[in-house]
């Protein structure tokens, strides 16, 4: 096993792993928890990964199922943020941060699919790369997608 190698890509896609826990953890505490066991996953996946798909593809797939299944077996208590963790603060625009956090709100209210699946559109992975991820069709990706963005507006109607 190459230590260096693995090293190497979690330093690049660390910023992967942290999306994946902010989407699925409200506090700092069960982010990190979270970012830990993606990270032992990724660890103990990296030897059988054959460079069959995008390294991003792989990853991605391993967060997101390490996510969901600590997600069903913690069953975590869920706390109402009054401002979006860490990045709240450098953000500029008071609008701008009212609109992020209305999205969150509405993002952290899907089921566990649908917020893996506007977690990969929103990091712009084309439908391919998402059905790949989630091992569906591509002509599902859209599909869910389009579901996804009626709920979302849906929410955001009900919230104001």
């Amino acid at each position: 096993m190459n230590e260096t190698a693995f090293l190497t890509l979690m330093a690049e896609h660390q910023g992967i792993i942290h999306k994946i826990c902010r989407l699925y953890r409200d506090s700092r505490e069960d982010r990190e928890d979270l970012f830990q066991e993606i990270t032992f996953q990724l660890w103990k996946s990296f030897p059988s990964f054959k460079g069959n798909s995008l390294i991003s593809t792989w990853l991605y797939r391993i967060a997101l199922n390490t996510a969901i299944a600590s997600y069903r077996k913690e069953k975590p208590t869920i706390d109402y943020v009054e401002t979006l963790p860490e990045f709240a603060e450098e953000l500029q625009n008071e609008e701008l941060i009212l609109r992020q956090e209305r999205l969150l709100t509405a993002i952290k209210q899907l089921s566990e699919s649908e917020k893996a699946i506007i977690a990969l559109y929103l990091d712009d992975l084309s439908y391919l790369q998402i059905a790949e991820i989630l091992g569906i069709s591509e002509n599902n990706v859209g599909v869910k997608i389009n579901r996804i963005k009626t709920k979302i507006q849906q929410l955001l109607i009900k919230e104001s």
